[in-house]
């Protein structure tokens, strides 16, 4: 049959969350047609090899290991190239963000919406993964974004999404980490697609070690990233 949604999971040191993950994925979109895409920089700590193991099983898993790329925007962007599904999604692969919140993603765009977000900013959503510095930059940065770039969108910075692959194909990823995702949802919107935010809680992770920033110096570094992709495209009006 063909495959209705392909989850693009971007990994590097993930062995213990990748499984479960994976799992719950799978168990959790249990009604379609499913492919759990898996792309591996080489992780030193043998992710890639507990997936292989996993994929020989089940025929719904897939793995790209990557040896010559390294970054998560890249990572992504080999997944959706490589997709099979007609909606394409992907999460960080640490479980701060659940897979159980899989099929309301994939709800909102049978309902229509071309790009579904988890989204910790609108009612009902949470940021309880991010300790109180990481938190208020986040919302800091959300804000402004939401300021700055287009209203309609509360978490620029998700990095939770399922689309439709129609959007996707039209609209490349740009960037290098977190900033891709701000970039991203922007120019999809100012290209008139719909785009529909489904809150849900970020968690923490559940074991190994955050990729993001973990200190106040991590943040500024990071922000500024952030802060110029939105002055970018608030100032050249990309689409």
């Amino acid at each position: 049959m063909q495959t209705e949604i392909t989850i693009v999971l971007p990994t590097f040191n993930e062995r213990d969350n990748i499984v479960p993950l994976i799992q719950r994925g799978l168990a959790a979109l249990g009604n379609y047609e499913v492919e759990m895409l898996v792309v591996d920089d080489d992780s030193p700590d043998g992710t890639w090899q507990v997936v292989a193991a996993l994929a020989a099983q089940d025929s719904r898993v897939r793995l790209i290991r990557r040896t010559e790329e390294r970054g998560l925007t890249s990572a992504i962007a080999t997944g959706i190239t490589q997709a099979q599904g007609a909606w394409v999604g992907w999460m960080d692969c640490d479980l701060s963000m659940w897979p159980e919140n899989l099929p309301r993603l994939a709800a909102v765009l049978a309902d229509g919406a071309d790009v579904a977000v988890g989204s910790r900013f609108v009612p009902g959503g949470r940021d309880i993964g991010h300790s109180w510095v990481g938190g208020a930059f986040s919302r800091t940065i959300n804000l402004a974004a939401s300021l700055i770039l287009d209203g309609r969108i509360k978490d620029y910075t998700s990095g939770f999404i399922l689309a439709r692959r129609s959007v996707l194909d039209g609209i490349q990823l740009r960037g290098d980490y977190g900033e891709y995702c701000i970039d991203l949802l922007y120019r999809i919107v100012r290209a008139g697609h719909s785009v529909a935010e489904v809150p849900y809680h970020y968690m923490p992770r559940e074991t190994g070690e955050s990729k993001t920033a973990t200190n106040s110096l991590g943040y500024i570094t990071r922000g500024w990233d952030y802060v110029m992709t939105i002055l970018t495209l608030r100032l050249t009006k990309e689409s």
